[in-house]
């Protein structure tokens, strides 16, 4: 007897919905788009099982640090808006900034990108993010895992993961354990919400319905809210290559609350001073359309400031005008003291 499968067509794995050719010719569209992003180290990168990377030899005592993270909600917008050549940037700059805040020079990035059916030009067009914030940052792409998924995902979506290894010098990694009262807190500017907060964003957007605003900061609104997230790499790694820089915080999800305590010791705390830096239009925005506390934006958006500095006090001029040079605004927002009965970060 014979079995209706037995007398059916054969099943392809394109017929299960994975295009194998799709993500050949994907994979062709990235070459030349890492090829711009190697760097020394580089030994094999794409197209291998596994990418080689040799750490530099001017490092006598290298100390690899890792970062993995990804866009978060921010994804949703970009799929209602069809904006795609920007979140690749944010995938980049979430880990790298992380790296950074050890003392580590970013040295490779590897990406994850996964969907239900691979549209091979907004693939592309993500991956040409992922490879544009790689070049910025100094790092190498030089892997990543294409998934074509069946199933798993709604039509026209995707999610994104991303992982950065940086290295430093055994005796520069930051801890912050050199912090102590009296040492300056300085704030580099963001360039907008970055990469946290989307869910409350979104909520905003829903709740403004027909009164959103045209333009935030001199931007058409969409263009502002979906600014990729600052790359400080170069500027920073500058800064630390010539003072004696005590802690770096990279201000993500927790805000400015929860991140700066992460890189103090026991018993200090960062009083900073309400006003000391601006709050743009596009915060102003969601603080009032959310109509939330200062407490509530400080703690769940970057809220401006999107990398902060602790520096001793006589090297807060010299090494805010390094910052300056290499393309950032910073301001001086505050100062480390006592943690006494407050909390381990003060804003008034």
């Amino acid at each position: 007897m014979t079995t209706s499968a037995a007398t059916s067509a054969p099943l392809s794995y394109k017929d299960a919905g994975v295009d194998i050719d799709a993500g050949d010719a994907l994979v062709e569209r990235i070459k030349p788009l890492a090829k711009r992003t190697m760097r020394e180290g580089v030994l094999a990168g794409i197209g291998g099982f596994g990418a080689l990377f040799e750490v530099p030899k001017r490092y006598r005592e290298p100390v690899l640090v890792s970062g993995t993270d990804g866009v978060g909600t921010k994804l949703k917008l970009a799929f209602e808006w069809n904006m795609h050549d920007t979140v690749g940037i944010d995938l980049v700059a979430m880990s790298v900034n992380d790296v950074l805040v050890q003392g580590a020079e970013p040295l490779f990035f590897l990406d994850y990108f996964a969907c239900g059916k691979l549209d091979v030009d907004t693939a592309a067009t993500v991956i040409g993010g992922i490879a544009r914030g790689c070049e910025l940052s100094g790092c190498a792409l030089i892997g990543g895992e294409t998934a074509e998924m069946p199933g798993m995902y709604p039509a026209g979506e995707y999610d994104l993961a991303g992982f950065a290894v940086g290295a430093v010098e055994k005796s520069k990694i930051l801890t912050g354990r050199d912090v102590q009262a009296g040492d300056v807190v300085l704030g580099l500017a963001s360039s907008g919400v970055h990469s946290n907060g989307f869910s409350l964003v979104r909520k905003c957007i829903d709740r403004a319905a027909g009164q959103l605003p045209a333009t935030l900061d001199g931007k058409p609104l969409r263009d502002a809210l979906m600014a990729p997230t600052r790359l400080y790499v170069k500027p920073v790694l500058a800064a630390l290559a010539a003072h004696p820089i005590k802690a770096l915080a990279h201000i993500t999800g927790g805000g400015l609350l929860e991140n700066i305590p992460r890189v103090l010791p026991d018993g200090l705390a960062a009083h900073l001073a309400k006003g000391s830096w601006p709050q743009t239009e596009l915060f102003a925005w969601l603080q009032a359309t959310a109509g939330i506390s200062d407490y509530e934006m400080n703690r769940t958006f970057n809220n401006g400031i999107g990398m902060v500095v602790v520096v001793d006090a006589a090297q807060a001029d010299a090494t805010a005008q390094t910052l300056r040079a290499h393309g950032e605004t910073v301001y001086r927002i505050g100062a480390i003291a006592p943690v006494g009965q407050g909390a381990a970060v003060e804003i008034r």
